[in-house]
């Protein structure tokens, strides 16, 4: 038997289709962007009270103090007890005294744990205090209580 006079070589590449490799790239962005959690601020869950006024601070220049309606205390997302809020709002005070301690308390926190709070910063020369709250919505009118 003979051969035909044309032979076929086949030669097999292996290739990968990089066409839609942008388009890919382009959709997984957009899908971790959309899917993404941006950690804010983990401080004590708190009810602030209403305020008619409020300012906006830089983030980086506050020192979060939370006190909740359970009378915990938290600074900077760390638990930490009363008589402990001097030493360490002093600590921090040490390596940037232009920071804000914003104060936030529930509304239904303990009196005496909001007081001995304020004590403890006023004993670690914190004069910058802000008191947080929350902003009261437009037009919304002030209730009396009979």
């Amino acid at each position: 038997m003979r051969r035909g006079r044309f032979q076929r070589k086949q030669v097999v590449r292996s290739t990968v289709p990089t066409a839609s490799m942008a388009d890919i790239a382009f959709l997984l962005l957009i899908f971790f962007m959309a899917t993404t959690i941006f950690k804010m601020e983990d401080g004590l869950e708190v009810t602030l009270p209403r305020a008619e006024t409020a300012q906006h601070q830089e983030r980086e220049r506050i020192v979060h103090v939370w006190v909740d309606k359970g009378g915990r205390i938290s600074i900077n997302d760390r638990l930490v007890r009363v008589d402990q809020v001097e030493e360490i709002v002093k600590g921090v005070l040490r390596g940037r005294p232009d920071l804000i301690v914003a104060f936030n308390a529930d509304d239904r926190a303990p009196y005496q744990a909001v007081s001995d709070v304020l004590e403890e910063l006023k004993d670690a020369n914190a004069v910058r205090v802000s008191f947080t709250s929350d902003r009261k919505p437009t037009g919304e009118k002030r209730r009396r209580e009979h």
